[in-house]
Formats: structure tokens, C-alpha cells, sequence
């Protein structure tokens, strides 16, 4: 199988935690990485193993040809640039969460990446966690039955203590709690419980706590889908909360209910209706890039490349319609209105 080379677009805390999954992959190489401070190749290479070459022009970067693959892990505000720029030179692409901060850019990556015809892989590695590959699995196998409402929430407090916080408190680069951070539950509801939805009621609110005060945005916010089936949904993103990082699941059908990695299904003979029965899988249970499943998602992504196919599960297309909920969820908090997505359409 051939190895992709990759490069890499900007050098912090979440670009480390892509080049070691990268090539731990064995399917992928870092052979290069473009940041706005000056870096010493040498021990960039020394560090992730490799030949790495250091770049502050990304033009330069992108005319080379030896190439395949560029990793977007720059702030969420210059994705929508540097996205189109990489398609234009030809470069499949792995973009980190969120994709861009507004429904405008979004539309011209989309038409970007279709003109180009290179493969995506987007950053909702959650779906790539022992969690939900688990629950998936339990929902796939009609354990639960028809679910007819879930929840998935969010709760990680990104204060000054975090690394993310001297960014994500502004408007223009965090955008909203669901997109800078809560983007991972909702998008693991859809997974769980399909598309497409057809209408979202949000309301969102923030913290008193002077940790909190330099967010431009409320932290915190509570989402319910509507789908086209009539179905029900919640999410609830809070990252101005004062407790251990939590990702809450709780999937209720015809035959069954599971609850983070607890679950009860009438399918299974013997289970005792008043007790969980318990699954054994790892919990999505930090908000340390170091703990993602990186390597499980890019050895998917670098397999499908190989064989000229769509990734599955992670791809731009699949990506760009969490965040259209995520926009709709966002515009109905400011309207203070449920939201139909086919408002974002028209």
C-alpha cells in the first residue's frame, strides 16, 4: 500500500496530536509542516520521527508535489482560506473540527473540494471512539429497536486553565459553544440517530463565574432536533462548567435503552429489567487531543484514499450537514425561534 505524505498546516497542541497519529498509522507520513512561527526542522524531525520540512509560506508548501495529503490544524478562522487553497494545489485533505464558523465559507469549501474532487476526513474522530463504534453497533443490531429520542451532551470547562481558552473566547475563532466544542455531541447524536433533521429550537445562556467573563459568546446552550420523522433529539454543550469532563449519552427506542456504556434491551433474553447491564468500551471521557482516536480515523481515511474511495463516517459531506444544524441551532438561539434547516437553504 502505498504511504501518503502529509503535511501539515499550523504547529500547536492539536497539529502534535495528528503528526504522531499520522504516522503511527504506518499508512502516512508527516514530511512537512507550515506554521507562522519559525521552526527548526531538525528537531521537528527529531521529535516525530522522519524527515520533517518547515514552511511560513503555505503557497510553498502546497506547489510541492511530493505532497498527498494536507492536515488543516490551524485556527477555525483561516480553515475556509487555506481549505481551498490546498484543494486548488490538488491536496486530499484532514480537517480539524469545526470545519469553518459560518454557513458562507462553508458552501465555498464544498464547491472548492467538488471541483478539485479530492477525498475529506474531518475531525469528528468521536465516531471513531470505542464508544460509539460500540453503540453503533448495539443500534445497527436492533438492540434498542426504533430510537425515538437520544441525547448527547457535552460538558467540558474551558477556562484558563485550558489551552484553547487564549483563542476560543472570541466571537470571530471559537464562534458559538456547539461549534467551538459541542459540535462532538451533537454530531454523535446524528450519528446515532441518522439524518436529516428537519427543525431545531435552541436557547443559550453563560456562566457568572469571572473564569467565564471573556467569552463573546453564551457557554453555554441546549439544542432539541426535530426530524423529518418525527423523532426527537437533544444536545446540550457546556464549557463553563466547574466539574470533570463528561460526554453524556442516553439513546431510548421500542426495544431498549442505553446509557453511556450501560444499556437494557428486551432483545436479549434474561436481562433483569430493573438493573443495566453494562458494555465493555472505553468512554469518551477527555478532552486531551493526546486521548482521541486520531490513528483509528486517519488509518480509515489513508485505506479508503488508497482504493480511490470515500472515507466513511467522517467525510466533508457528512461533516457539512452537522454544521448545518450547528448554524440553524446557533440562529435560533439569536432569533430566540425554532429554526427549520430549510431556512439555511433557501
Amino acid at each position: 500500500m502505498k504511504q501518503f505524505n502529509v503535511g501539515v498546516i499550523g504547529y500547536g497542541w492539536v497539529a502534535g496530536a495528528h503528526i504522531d497519529a499520522i504516522n503511527a498509522t504506518g499508512k502516512g507520513q508527516v514530511t512537512a509542516v507550515c506554521s507562522s512561527r519559525k521552526l527548526d526542522p531538525a528537531e521537528l524531525s527529531a521529535k516525530h520521527g522522519g524527515e520533517i520540512q518547515c514552511h511560513t509560506n503555505l503557497k510553498k508548501m502546497l506547489a510541492d508535489p511530493l505532497i498527498d495529503v494536507v492536515s488543516v490544524c490551524s485556527y477555525p478562522n483561516q480553515h475556509a482560506r487555506q481549505i481551498v487553497a490546498a484543494a486548488e494545489a490538488g491536496k486530499h485533505l484532514i480537517i480539524e473540527k469545526p470545519v469553518v464558523l459560518n454557513l458562507k465559507d462553508l458552501r465555498t469549501i464544498q464547491k472548492a473540494v467538488a471541483k478539485a474532487g479530492v477525498k475529506t476526513c474531518v475531525c469528528f474522530e468521536c465516531r471513531y471512539s470505542s464508544q460509539f463504534l460500540a453503540t453503533k453497533a448495539v443500534i445497527d443490531r436492533g438492540l434498542l429497536g426504533t430510537i425515538h429520542y437520544g441525547e448527547v451532551d457535552y460538558y467540558h470547562g474551558i477556562g484558563p486553565w485550558y489551552g484553547q481558552f487564549r483563542w476560543n473566547t472570541k466571537r470571530n475563532a471559537g464562534g458559538s459553544s456547539l461549534l467551538s466544542a459541542g459540535c462532538h455531541a451533537l454530531d454523535a447524536l446524528l450519528l446515532c440517530m441518522g439524518n436529516p433533521v428537519e427543525s431545531v429550537s435552541s436557547y443559550s445562556t453563560g456562566s457568572k463565574n469571572k473564569d467565564f467573563k471573556k467569552y463573546e459568546y453564551d457557554t453555554s446552550s441546549v439544542t432539541i432536533l426535530k426530524f423529518k420523522d418525527g423523532r426527537i433529539g437533544k444536545t446540550t454543550s457546556v464549557i463553563d462548567c466547574l466539574q470533570p469532563y463528561y460526554f453524556h449519552t442516553h439513546l431510548v427506542g421500542s426495544e431498549g435503552s442505553l446509557r453511556d456504556n450501560q444499556f437494557h434491551s428486551n432483545k436479549i433474553g434474561g436481562l433483569n429489567k430493573d438493573k443495566w447491564s453494562e458494555l465493555s468500551m472505553k468512554l469518551v471521557d477527555s478532552g486531551d487531543v493526546s486521548d482521541h482516536p486520531f490513528q483509528t480515523q486517519f488509518d480509515a481515511f489513508f485505506t479508503a484514499l488508497a482504493k480511490g474511495k470515500t472515507m466513511p463516517l467522517t467525510d466533508l459531506a457528512t461533516a457539512a450537514r452537522t454544521h448545518e444544524v450547528i448554524f440553524a441551532a446557533d440562529l435560533s438561539a439569536k432569533k430566540n425561534r425554532p429554526v427549520k434547516l430549510s431556512e439555511l437553504r433557501a
